[in-house]
């Protein structure tokens, strides 16, 4: 066992004795107030000094002429205790009383003084009566001494083969009581050690990625659950850590060669208009028009880039303006296809309503709605047409844009929205940098909406976009 087992066992066993100490001395503490009493001079003695003290009482109590009398000593000890005192005949008429109790009765019965006797109470007060007897020329005398405390009177009747001390029963109690908490501390501080030796191993498993999922059932089965559950959270954390990383690496290396690409026919073209010799007009406008599309390639790109460093790190304030959403989805649909690249494609149109008044930044949600109909004609192929259909209630304003293009498979739509993340679903190298749908998404959360999408190969696609109004 390491040193770490020793001193978990040795902790969890001074727990266990230190419970035991607390139980005996809780246990002392209660006896101890069982059987004390407070007298009214404030000092503490035994609850048996009241038995003690009646049966030595009668030392005081004499008879002059028949008549019963209390010796000094006495009186001032019954002073001193606020005890009062009854003196019976055989008769059970009280012949002499000192500071008795009003409660107290002048005649008691012999069933009413038995009762007395055991139970020293009398209706409505506070006192304790112990009975106790003296005899004078043959004569027996009942006296009755009432104590200002409360005390219970038990008789307990024990097997006197086996009872012969108090002190022997305690200690043999204590002591068995001791053994028994003592082997079942050690036992129960190796198992538990056993257990955290177990616990221990499998948090190491789990970091360094060589845990087994343990079934156990008992007091630590959700514990282990958890621990089951925390393993396989990390394996798939990994997983997804691979994943982007091997993404990551793949756009850097895709953007390394696009920013190489415009770069070769900028310097090939730059490098002819500077050799010596004629050029013509029409040859330089040429040149400069294809170094010019090169550079402007290469600078959406750096932007694009720069847009997403800006959203990841809240550098974008929102300039919302109130419009009318249906009007500005229009004018969006109507200068994707005055564009010569895309003058013959299709956009369907649909809307329940014309005027939809809806606050959001013109400039960002161009570019979302632009960025998802234009990739769905660079993936798609010269007859993919794209469907929008805008609906609107009390609380939400939904897009959806549908296009009847290559689709993608399931596998790659939860990939869709990743930065660096390409579409493979396409017939030639596509031309973007693999962030434009990430930063759709960022774009549609800063405005506090959702943005999902479903794909069929060789059916379409669907993006559902979703805002809140009001």
């Amino acid at each position: 066992m390491k040193k770490s087992g020793y001193f978990t066992t040795f902790h969890i066993y001074l727990i266990f004795f230190l419970s035991l100490l607390g139980t005996i001395a809780a246990s002392f503490a209660l006896f101890y107030l069982l059987i004390t009493v407070k007298t009214s001079t404030g000092t503490t003695t035994r609850s048996d000094w009241p038995k003690s003290f009646t049966e030595n009482f009668r030392e005081y109590i004499i008879f002059i002429n028949e008549k019963a009398q209390i010796r000094q000593p006495g009186l001032e000890l019954m002073q001193k205790n606020d005890i009062g005192l009854q003196i019976l005949d055989h008769s059970g008429n009280e012949i002499f009383s000192y500071e008795k109790p009003d409660q107290a009765d002048l005649t008691y019965s012999n069933t009413e003084l038995f009762k007395l006797y055991q139970t020293g109470q009398l209706k409505g007060s506070n006192t304790t009566a112990f009975i106790g007897t003296v005899t004078n020329n043959g004569n027996d005398y009942v006296y009755i001494l009432h104590f200002p405390m409360m005390i219970t009177k038990i008789t307990m009747y024990l097997n006197g083969d086996r009872f012969t001390g108090g002190k022997t029963i305690v200690i043999l109690i204590l002591g068995m009581l001791f053994t028994v908490v003592l082997i079942s501390g050690i036992i129960y501080g190796f198992w538990t050690t056993h257990i955290m030796n177990r616990l221990i191993t499998s948090i190491r498993e789990i970091s360094v990625r060589n845990y087994l999922p343990i079934k156990v059932h008992g007091a630590y089965k959700d514990l282990y659950d958890s621990l089951n559950t925390l393993d396989s959270e990390i394996r798939e954390s990994d997983r997804l850590l691979r994943q982007i990383e091997k993404m990551r690496e793949d756009w850097i290396a895709n953007i390394t060669h696009d920013l190489k690409t415009p770069l070769s026919p900028i310097k090939g073209y730059a490098e002819l208009l500077q050799e010596n010799g004629t050029k013509t007009e029409e040859q330089c406008k040429r040149y400069s028009q294809v170094i010019l599309k090169n550079a402007a390639y290469m600078e959406a790109l750096i932007d694009e880039m720069k847009l997403t460093y800006q959203l990841d790190n809240g550098m974008i304030p929102l300039k919302l303006q109130e419009q009318n959403f249906i009007r500005f989805l229009k004018e969006l649909v109507i200068d994707i296809l005055n564009n010569p690249e895309y003058e013959q494609r299709i956009i369907d149109f649909e809307t329940s309503v014309e005027t939809i008044l809806f606050s959001f930044d013109p400039i960002l949600l161009t570019r979302v709605f632009q960025n998802i109909i234009l990739n769905a004609f660079v993936h798609g192929d010269e007859n993919t047409a794209v469907a929008l259909q805008i609906s609107v209630s009390d609380t939400l304003l939904q897009i959806i844009v549908t296009d009847n293009g290559r689709g993608m498979s399931a596998a790659e739509t939860p990939s869709l929205f990743q930065r660096y993340y390409r579409g493979t679903n396409t017939e030639h190298r596509s031309d973007g940098t693999g962030l434009g749908l990430a930063i759709a998404k960022s774009i549609v959360e800063l405005h506090g909406g959702i943005i999902a999408v479903s794909s069929i190969p060789d059916i379409g696609s669907s993006f559902q976009i979703q805002f809140p109004i009001n």
